[in-house]
């Protein structure tokens, strides 16, 4: 088969730590007051790309995929899952995101019915004293831990890395 390009609408999410650089400076439209996160490929149930144009006009990514050979359009790693494995999102972190811990597959599949999660950041702009928490400084069992989250300590055993546009994070 012969694919073309195809150009998606985002799902835009307005979480209370986003601002509003995604509206003003990358032209998101959206009736929210912030844009948090721009949904850029998604085949996810809380918010998928749809096509904007063309013949497939206004289909979910997942409709379009299907309508184009299914696992034949994905390829066949990606078709090795119940569903389109990746997401990739353009985000606004204007105040702090949560601290999240991403499960492995096994507890993902059987908690969440979702995989676990492998996530690349690229920091396509940032402020000068921008930074993001990356890993733990120390050894730390799960009771210190839960300790940590309870007593509001957490942040004192995260490693505080300072980021800069261009920068590439693999978690």
């Amino acid at each position: 088969m012969n694919y073309n390009a195809v150009k998606l609408t985002a799902p835009i999410k307005d979480y209370l730590w986003g601002g509003r650089k995604l509206i003003n400076e990358f032209y998101k439209v959206t009736d929210k007051e912030k844009a948090a996160e721009s949904w850029e490929l998604s085949t996810h149930p809380d918010g998928e790309s749809i096509v904007c144009g063309g013949y497939f006009d206004k289909l979910s990514l997942s409709q379009y995929i299907e309508a184009n050979g299914g696992d034949e359009c994905i390829g066949t790693r990606a078709a090795e899952f119940d569903f389109f494995p990746i997401l990739i999102k353009l985000i606004d972190a204007k105040d702090n995101l949560s601290v999240q811990v991403h499960p492995n597959d096994e507890y993902a599949l059987r908690v969440e019915g979702e995989y676990g999660k492998t996530e690349m950041w690229y920091i396509v702009d940032c402020d000068d004293d921008a930074y993001l928490y990356y890993g733990v400084n120390c050894e730390v069992s799960k009771d210190e831990f839960k300790t940590r989250i309870e007593d509001n300590t957490l942040l004192e055993i995260l490693n505080r890395v300072p980021v800069k546009k261009g920068d590439v994070f693999f978690i």
